[in-house]
């Protein structure tokens, strides 16, 4: 089946460059190219797509904006955040936002559709944060602790994680099958009593897990 992408972007030689890179991917077809945030929000009125990727800073509508729309209108729609600026400003914000990916323009080809991959199939992916902002942004009551230690591997697996690592680029990292560290994964989310990948970085940054 064909991915259907829409995407967001206020350059106009950007947009062109992307819309043309994921339209020479196997499987995958940008229905929707837009230069705004509410430009998109209004094309998908008349078309369904599996996946929007926008710019985070665009005039009028901003791709933080856009995720929040969507996070009411259409819950179940991911959106994977681009942005030139290594700012964790800017990523916190989009996890607030509701995004599932957050990553550079720098990243290769290969790389975004990887992420692609990743994001539809219900993992989040974030670039590397600095905890410190983490730590003062988010806070978590004493009871909600885990009560479950974590072992030498599962903080190993937590920081790759937390570096945006996909199941398969930690397997091949610390040389284990991917379905054992999809295990790890799942027992982490479990112990730190979290629904994603990317709240489970976040909780184990705030807490001094890792």
């Amino acid at each position: 089946m064909t991915t259907r992408i829409a995407l967001a972007d206020d350059q106009a030689l950007v947009l062109k460059g992307l819309k043309s890179l994921l339209d020479d991917m196997a499987g995958v077809a940008v229905v929707v190219d837009a230069r705004s945030g509410s430009e998109l929000l209004a094309a998908l009125d008349d078309q369904d797509v599996d996946l929007v990727i926008s710019d985070i800073r665009m005039p009028g509508m901003d791709g933080i904006e856009l995720t929040r729309r969507l996070a009411t209108l259409k819950p179940d729609l991911p959106v994977l955040l681009l942005t030139t600026f290594d700012d964790h400003e800017l990523l916190l914000a989009a996890v607030d936002a509701g995004a599932q990916g957050f990553l550079l323009k720098d990243i290769s080809p290969e790389d975004l559709e990887a992420a692609i991959r990743d994001i539809l199939a219900g993992r989040s992916l974030l670039q590397p944060v600095s905890t410190d902002p983490v730590r003062q942004r988010y806070a978590y009551h004493d009871d909600s602790k885990p009560t479950d230690t974590f072992s030498e591997r599962e903080v190993a697996i937590l920081r790759l994680l937390a570096g945006g690592y996909s199941n398969k680029e930690i397997a091949r990292t610390i040389h284990l099958a991917e379905g054992t560290v999809k295990n790890y994964v799942s027992d982490i989310l479990s112990k730190l009593d979290t629904r994603d990948r990317t709240r489970a970085v976040l909780k184990a940054i705030t807490l001094r897990i890792i």
